[in-house]
């Protein structure tokens, strides 16, 4: 039975601080630091929005264009790091809120968890929930997979600079208008590590960036050698001598935790894919310069770090292959119209790898170009440390869905930050009853309670 992708919807906050701005703010160069990290805008919640707040409003939006009931809908999963119960899940939560719009009780029926494995939870739950529909247990009802985060780092730290705030929702059944999961390839690897973590009762994270970058890239890489493995004995694919998996693949949409960090794990993957292929020497010729290797070929990622010769030798090699021809004809291809939406949102989590995809379905199709039938790979990261690599082939239909998407519509009611004002957002120095911007026909957080009995109870409303 086939299972994918029905439609897909994205809710973004309405406040936004300018990545230009906040450099001057800190010191730093506005150029280096859009270019470095491809950040122009960072989505920032305002004083009454959370997770399912963010959650519940895409799940609205989805629901509404649609014309779905909640007697339509079999499961609702949220996928998320920004959690702030460690037992009641999110899911519950958003059924609450939209049963303030669709009665009470609408939704009892509707199974679901919250799912929690960094930013690759999202992917999990879409796997689990295609493969409910494909097992004939849907029963003829939708599932909602819902990826919702807030990317919070502490003030004045490097990861500051890679915030932002948002949730995407995918609509999924056994005729799926948008894309089509190509069965029983999905891969997966798996490790202990603490590249990237958030300790119970800390707001923002502890991250150790160059060791979670090197992770996410080899993690992927790992992953795609086991989806090769499958795609070629399924006979899904069938490579031909001089051809490399990432050939067969349309569309690559990467994890990404800022938009230029989608390109540098294209630019790992491909290296890896090609380096045995006769192209690598015609290119390795072109370049003038050797790849380097480090002292320890087969050392762990600390003696790569370590080796400061290698990496500063290795930037400069990534640096020049990314000009190559043959590089930028992939880049441009396969992956760039993926990060544009990125570089006007900023750091989503789980929702990163998805708003990716929904860029690149938009920007792909005003080029023109005939979407049906390309196949689209995912590769999916989330730290602790887990990669899962899976595909999906665009379907006749998908026209009916990509036309009417429209990002800067969607963003366009959105407002500048200064840097006092985010500051004071940052700092959770506002309550919930005094917010920035008012929204209506929105769902919003009114209420935390702190009293001992019932400390943390949250209580939403629908603002008509």
């Amino acid at each position: 039975m086939a299972a994918g992708i029905d439609d897909i919807a994205i809710y973004i906050p309405r406040l936004y601080i300018d990545a230009a701005d906040f450099a001057k703010a800190r010191g730093l160069d506005p150029e280096k630091l859009q270019k470095g990290l491809g950040v122009s805008q960072m989505a920032i919640v305002d004083t009454n929005q959370d997770p399912a707040c963010l959650a519940a409003n895409a799940c609205l939006q989805i629901m509404q264009k649609n014309k779905l009931s909640p007697e339509d809908i079999g499961r609702l999963y949220v996928s998320t790091e920004s959690s702030f119960d460690e037992s009641k899940a999110m899911n519950s939560y958003v059924i609450g809120m939209l049963e303030q719009v669709y009665g009470q009780g609408a939704f009892e029926h509707c199974g679901g968890v919250e799912t929690k494995f960094a930013c690759v939870s999202g992917s999990y739950a879409l796997y689990d929930n295609t493969n409910w529909i494909r097992a004939g247990e849907a029963e003829g009802k939708h599932a909602l997979v819902v990826v919702s985060d807030i990317a919070k780092y502490d003030m004045g730290s490097s990861g500051e600079m890679t915030q932002g705030a948002g949730a995407v929702v995918m609509l999924l059944n056994d005729e799926p208008r948008l894309l089509t999961f190509d069965p029983k390839v999905t891969a997966t690897s798996i490790k202990d590590e603490y590249d990237f973590y958030r300790p119970f009762g800390k707001e923002t994270p502890i991250v150790h960036g160059q060791y979670s970058n090197l992770l996410y890239m080899i993690q992927v890489r790992k992953a795609l050698e086991i989806y090769k493995k499958k795609a070629l004995a399924s006979g899904l694919m069938k490579l031909e001598p001089g051809e490399t998996i990432l050939d067969h693949m349309d569309y690559l949409n990467m994890h990404l935790p800022y938009s230029n960090m989608g390109k540098k794990a294209l630019a790992y993957l491909v290296r890896h894919e090609w380096r045995q292929l006769p192209r690598w020497k015609k290119i390795i010729h072109d370049m003038g310069i050797p790849e380097p290797v480090p002292k320890d070929p087969r050392g762990t990622i600390e003696s790569v770090l370590g080796d400061e010769e290698f990496m500063a030798k290795d930037h400069e090699f990534t640096k020049l292959f990314t000009k190559t021809r043959e590089f930028q004809e992939v880049y441009e291809s396969k992956l760039a119209s993926s990060l544009i939406a990125s570089k006007m949102i900023g750091n989503l989590y789980t929702a990163s790898l998805y708003l990716g995809f929904r860029s690149c379905l938009e920007f792909e199709y005003q080029k023109g170009i005939d979407l049906n039938g390309k196949r689209v790979g995912f590769g999916s990261y989330g730290s602790g440390s887990s990669a899962m690599v899976f595909s999906g082939t665009i379907q006749p239909e998908y026209e009916e869905i990509v036309k009417n998407m429209n990002l800067e519509a969607e963003l366009a009611p959105r407002r500048k930050l200064t840097l006092q004002e985010y500051e004071t957002l940052h700092e959770n120095k506002l309550s919930p009853e005094e917010p920035m911007v008012h929204t209506k026909r929105e769902f919003i957080l009114v209420d935390v309670n702190t009293t001992t009995e019932s400390r943390g109870e949250r209580r939403y409303i629908f603002n008509e």
